[in-house]
């Protein structure tokens, strides 16, 4: 840095790069815990943002100074409508890689469905003969989960439909419990339990083409910078006569895919039963109805965007208990 009397730490971080637009708004989760459980198990779910609260909790966090003192917790509401279980994927290994053998899908599915993949009806008893001949080198169920945006009040009318990974058990027991969900509906309270931690995938807030100092944080030029002052000071050497991509630029800012790890789920209910909703209904959202969770802190994206859960790929060592909640301001802030 010849302009320079001092060096700096680069600015903007290099872990996220390509800094571009999501593909979708369905967010991709590429890596999934290893359980070990006797009993199978789903290790996902799905939501939509609904708003932000506040939640006053009895700090149960051993060993720190404000331990079972009031505790001060913003907080997100998410509505979970239940899933609809419409298909099983089958994988088997080939090469070293999970590649998919078969899908079955169920009797009776909804219309809608018919939107997102095309399913010829009345295959689902040759389907589940097929998958139980060739157990043997299956190695990964899955199940393909079915999520109707109407459900919270959104006027999409296609549905969002991704994959859900099952861990646990042997192949046997997962197939038979894979048979039993089929076509069948589940709740978020038989997947996530109050106290547990959970990862939110997400894309977050779209903000458009930003600048350098806007999208990766550089320090504005002296107001007497010839021709720019919120532009880099050097792009880079005469040789070589190119730009390093760890250069920053001005792009995309926002509406990056993002995974936010260790979110405890403060609170489970159902709006019928321990009403949340403010009066007149939340912010650019109205009303949760049906069930929600609570999720201490913020997960990423914009109020009604879809949110896809994980069991935690890295859990806290803490042990797992349902929080003690003394109160819930539902007035976003």
């Amino acid at each position: 840095m010849g302009h320079r009397k001092h060096s700096a730490p680069r600015r903007g971080s290099l872990a996220y790069l390509p800094r571009g637009r999501a593909p979708s708004l369905v967010p991709v989760i590429r890596t999934w815990p290893q359980v070990t459980s006797d009993k199978p198990l789903l290790l996902g779910f799905a939501g939509f943002k609904a708003a932000s609260i506040n939640v006053i909790t009895i700090d149960d966090r051993e060993h720190t100074p404000n331990f079972g003192k009031p505790m001060y917790n913003p907080a997100t509401v998410v509505a979970t409508p239940p899933l609809l279980m419409c298909g099983i994927r089958a994988y088997r290994k080939n090469g070293g890689a999970l590649q998919s053998l078969t899908e079955v899908y169920g009797k009776e599915l909804p219309k809608d469905l018919t939107r997102k993949v095309r399913i010829s009806p009345g295959k689902e008893e040759a389907g589940l003969k097929r998958v139980a001949k060739r157990l043997a080198e299956i190695v990964q169920f899955s199940m393909l989960a079915y999520v109707q945006p109407s459900e919270i009040g959104l006027p999409q009318k296609k549905p969002f439909f991704f994959e859900i990974p099952m861990r646990g058990g042997d192949r046997n027991s997962q197939f038979e419990y894979a048979k039993s969900l089929l076509g069948k509906q589940m709740k978020a309270s038989e997947v996530i339990k109050p106290g547990s931690h959970i990862d939110v995938g997400a894309v977050s807030k779209g903000k458009g083409f930003e600048g350098p100092v806007t999208r990766l944080g550089i320090k504005r030029k002296q107001h007497k910078s010839r021709k720019s002052v919120r532009a880099v000071g050097v792009l880079g050497p005469w040789h070589p006569a190119s730009v390093m991509y760890t250069v920053p630029r001005a792009g995309q800012h926002g509406f990056h895919q993002r995974v936010e790890y260790n979110k405890r789920v403060l609170l489970m209910g159902n709006s019928t039963e321990t009403p949340i909703n403010p009066k007149g209904g939340f912010p650019h959202y109205g009303e949760v109805k049906g069930d929600y969770m609570v999720v201490r802190g913020s997960v990423p994206g914009a109020v009604k965007r879809f949110l896809k859960f994980r069991l935690p790929l890295r859990p806290p060592t803490a042990k797992i208990q349902p929080p003690k909640i003394m109160e819930i301001s539902p007035i976003s802030g």
